[in-house]
């Protein structure tokens, strides 16, 4: 039977998977789905990218695979980074490389700081409240899985309020390394009587000081000296 003039041929489904792949990296982008966000459900994405459930699917997997996105199981699926970065700097991070972690994680926080007590707003310091009072509740707790993600989120808000994308992308890719890091230093119990206080740091965010935000985001990471 001669097809029908009417009907555009079919791509070959691992076409139509790249297509899709690179539609869902041009959204998250552009920052329709920001980094720590949920992305849309299979059903939501099979009717906005017009592709059938497996494609969508073996997209989403494929994204998983490369760190961009993260299921998380009864939650739904997390953009986790905007590049493919994050488990190439996950794959380096071993045990005698933890004093090159803290020192690469300085020299993004201290000018994150900087910048976020220069250009953070109304909508930033809530955040950063927020941020801050959860991590002094998992402290206070001794709930080392829930003060882990509370740092993590309270430092993530400080590069968010610096409003430089670049920055933000780079730190994200770092992200796996700093929740290794972190669960390594901490361990399993923690010493409430002994805080690492935060609190100073969004102090100077909101006071608008850039170089006291600068000088207590690295107060919390001092390079370790060379052996």
């Amino acid at each position: 039977m001669t097809p029908s003039v009417d009907s555009p041929p079919v791509p070959p489904r691992g076409q139509r998977i790249r297509e899709t792949i690179a539609q869902l990296r041009e959204r998250i982008l552009a920052g329709e789905w920001p980094v720590g966000s949920r992305i849309p459900t299979e059903p939501q994405l099979v009717a906005a990218l017009g592709v059938g459930r497996n494609t969508v699917r073996e997209a989403v997997r494929a994204l998983q695979h490369a760190g961009v996105l993260e299921c998380r199981q009864g939650s739904g699926t997390y953009v986790v980074s905007t590049d493919e970065l994050a488990p190439v700097v996950a794959r380096q991070l071993t045990d005698d490389r933890m004093a090159e972690v803290i020192e690469v994680r300085r020299a993004f926080e201290v000018e994150a700081a900087r910048l976020a007590a220069l250009r953070r707003t109304p909508e930033d310091l809530a955040a950063l409240d927020g941020a801050l009072a959860a991590r002094e509740a998992a402290w206070r707790g001794g709930r080392a899985d829930e003060f882990v993600e509370a740092d993590i989120a309270l430092h993530t808000a400080v590069v968010v309020a610096a409003h430089n994308r670049m920055l933000a992308e780079l730190y994200s890719s770092v992200g796996t390394a700093l929740r290794s890091s972190l669960t390594q230093t901490i361990g399993a119990t923690m010493t409430p009587e002994h805080p690492i206080d935060h609190a100073r740091l969004v102090d100077a965010i909101r006071a608008g000081d850039p170089e006291r935000a600068a000088r207590e985001a690295g107060a919390f990471l001092e390079p370790v000296p060379k052996a």
